[in-house]
């Protein structure tokens, strides 16, 4: 499953850089762009466990970023 989300009070690129590597490293995820332009993340990962990982992506973004917030763009 792929889904995109938006990242809102992202502010700085660096940041961003280092959400999306540390969120890459998780068990699960196939693909994951923090994209600062945009504030944007788009994750992928299996199905079964996708609420899991999106769930420990948004743990990593709040220590990386308190203010960062993700929401669901569905």
């Amino acid at each position: 499953m792929r889904k995109v989300f938006a990242l809102e009070e992202l502010d700085c690129a660096h940041g961003a850089a280092k959400m999306e590597e540390a969120i890459g490293k998780l068990e699960g995820v196939s693909y994951v762009r923090v994209a600062f332009l945009t504030q944007k993340l788009t994750l992928e990962a299996d199905d079964a466990v996708f609420e899991k990982v999106l769930a420990k992506a948004k743990k990593i973004i709040k220590k990386i970023e308190p203010d960062c917030r993700v929401v669901d763009r569905d």
